[in-house]
């Protein structure tokens, strides 16, 4: 019986696949699987357009030259942001999903009227048709995020909605397909369909378990479900395979741990395991981009961020073609010198993003001011920029997805209307009041001389407003942002008592706050986590449920609901001590 690990000779196929690639004459499903693992490879090497130039001439008749083209399409896409690369990546998922079509089984499995799959019809489908499922799901699904963000029409937004369920409800019934076919000879090919299967449902399971509960019942009501335990085994399981899918397993499981923990959780991923996945990767390429970001932004994340630097400089050295994982690069290596307190350095690569990136450019426009107004006056004029209309074009710059405005856009906009006026009134450390927002503050920690200056500069800021106070109408703001900070700084440098006061001061500030009334519930959490770290699990219940329920309508409510529910779910794994 046949197992699914890779042999010596696909090996081999991987090494030798980078010159004098011949087009097929022909294309079996074996022949499409062997095809797209070089393709993957090429896209692995950083050799893009290479691994498009393979796709391409079978991307109108094999179902995984046709995933595979349009998914680098949609990754571009993503990347860039930009409408024209948007609506191209559209019109190549539609020619898949036409392709993927075509080789399902009439009256398909999953669109039957009863939805449920009996061991007679799985037995029914061949091994061509039930990749044909599992290639069409993933087609559907990315084309679904496309249409998210391609237009801000309600219309596109419960389109996109309606292809996210049916692609779901596709990847359960192979899930059940694999679960009745366990006794089938185990071909290479149905262990790749294995895979899917995993990568799908084990995706599926881990983001939705990241929702809120309020939001994860409606959901469930409408069949969707989230086990965050099942999700990460499944992916795991995945990524230590050897199908096509692995390295796509590998880097869902890479995001998770290195950015979704970090900004919608408590900022702690499991970098272990991070680094253990990554490892095969990096040795066998070496030079690849996307590995090389990922070894650069573990290395952030465990507050290593000299070497962070020089790994990110040498990811955009890599290569030119896709200038998109620059930008990656430049908005690391902008928190990273920040997060130093290199106002110059991380002021450069702000401008970069403002200049080549289309992603968030009110975002952009916003950091650059903030991490201007760090400088000294003197500074700021070498640079020939004008800090104030620098943040009044932030609102101009707003955009809208799914016809909603992102909320740290809306967030940026409504810091950046202080401008507004004739005789603006400066933001206080706006430059950290964003870093708290992206969660900086769980990875600026790591490093107790770098949170001792930056506690150094947040009490120096403290003192000017003691000295020369703001207008009445936006002292109490500006001084409960100063007390937030700096209990941040105190609380990562273990002193814990005084993190505490400084968290009191802001919440018994709650009633006289003006603007910042998200300052009080991102406060009751953090004191929820000051109370956990301490082994207080009943009084960080307390306070985390207090946040989560005694408050609603401020900005970034939705971030902090993702935090709280993290915070609460990471309670019932943690040790109590007696208060």
């Amino acid at each position: 019986m046949a197992n699914c690990k890779e042999t010596e000779a696909d090996e081999e196929q991987f090494e030798d696949a980078f010159e004098n690639i011949p087009v097929a004459s022909q294309m079996d499903l074996k022949s499409a699987l062997d095809e797209c693992n070089i393709a993957l490879s090429l896209f692995l090497s950083n050799k893009f357009s290479e691994a498009l130039d393979l796709l391409r001439p079978w991307s109108k008749n094999s179902m995984y030259h046709a995933l595979g083209y349009s998914t680098m399409h949609a990754m571009q896409a993503a990347m860039t942001f930009e409408q024209h690369d948007i609506l191209a990546a559209i019109g190549t998922m539609k020619d898949a999903l036409q392709t993927c079509q075509r080789f399902r089984k009439k009256n398909s499995v999953v669109e039957s009227l009863s939805h449920l799959v009996s061991r007679q019809d799985s037995d029914r489908l061949t091994e061509e048709e039930m990749h044909a499922e599992m290639c069409y799901a993933e087609c559907l699904l990315q084309k679904a995020a496309l249409t998210l963000v391609q237009d801000e029409n309600m219309i596109n937004f419960i389109k996109g909605g309606i292809k996210i369920r049916t692609s779901y409800n596709i990847y359960r019934e192979c899930q059940q397909i694999v679960q009745m076919t366990q006794d089938r000879v185990r071909t290479d090919a149905y262990c790749q369909f294995e895979g899917g299967v995993k990568l799908g449902i084990g995706a599926f399971n881990l983001m939705l378990s990241l929702l809120p509960l309020r939001i994860l019942r409606l959901l469930e009501f409408i069949g969707f479900s989230g086990n965050r335990d099942l999700g990460l085994s499944m992916l795991r399981e995945g990524a230590s395979s050897h199908s096509l899918r692995a390295v796509l397993c590998t880097l869902t499981l890479l995001m998770y741990q290195t950015y979704i923990t970090v900004v919608l959780g408590a900022g702690e991923g499991n970098l272990q395991e991070a680094e253990t996945l990554l490892q095969p990767y990096l040795e066998k390429y070496p030079s690849g981009s996307i590995i090389l970001f990922y070894s650069a932004r573990i290395k952030i994340l465990r507050g290593n961020f000299e070497t962070a630097q020089e790994k990110f400089e040498e990811c955009i050295a890599a290569q030119e073609e896709w200038r998109q994982i620059h930008h990656l690069c430049y908005w690391e290596l902008m928190w990273s010198h920040s997060f130093q307190q290199q106002w110059l350095q991380a002021y450069r690569f702000a401008d970069l993003l403002c200049k080549e990136s289309r992603w968030s450019q009110a975002i952009y426009m916003f950091q650059k001011a903030a991490i201007l107004s760090m400088l000294p006056e003197q500074d700021i004029q070498k640079t020939g920029e004008k800090v104030e209309e620098l943040f009044r074009q932030v609102e101009g710059l707003k955009q809208r997805i799914a016809g909603k405005s992102i909320p740290t856009e809306k967030f940026a906009v409504r810091k950046a209307r202080r401008y507004m006026s004739p005789n603006p009134v400066k933001l206080v450390l706006p430059l950290l009041e964003m870093m708290y927002v992206w969660n900086g503050f769980a990875i600026l920690g790591k490093r107790a001389d770098l949170t001792e200056n930056m506690l150094v500069t947040i009490e120096k800021a403290e003192r000017e407003l003691q000295n020369h106070p703001k207008p009445v109408e936006y002292q109490v703001d500006d001084e409960s942002l100063v007390q937030l900070l700096k209990g941040l700084c105190l609380k990562h440098l273990g002193r814990l008592l005084q993190a505490e006061l400084c968290f009191n001061q802001v919440i018994q500030s709650e009633k006289r706050i003006r603007y910042d009334h998200y300052l009080v519930p991102f406060t009751f959490y953090e004191m929820g986590l000051l109370y956990k770290q301490q082994g207080h699990n009943d009084k960080a219940r307390v306070y985390f449920e207090t946040a989560k329920n005694n408050y609603k309508d401020y900005s970034m409510e939705s971030r902090l609901h993702f935090r709280i529910h993290a915070g609460l779910n990471s309670l019932k794994n943690s040790p109590t001590s007696t208060p």
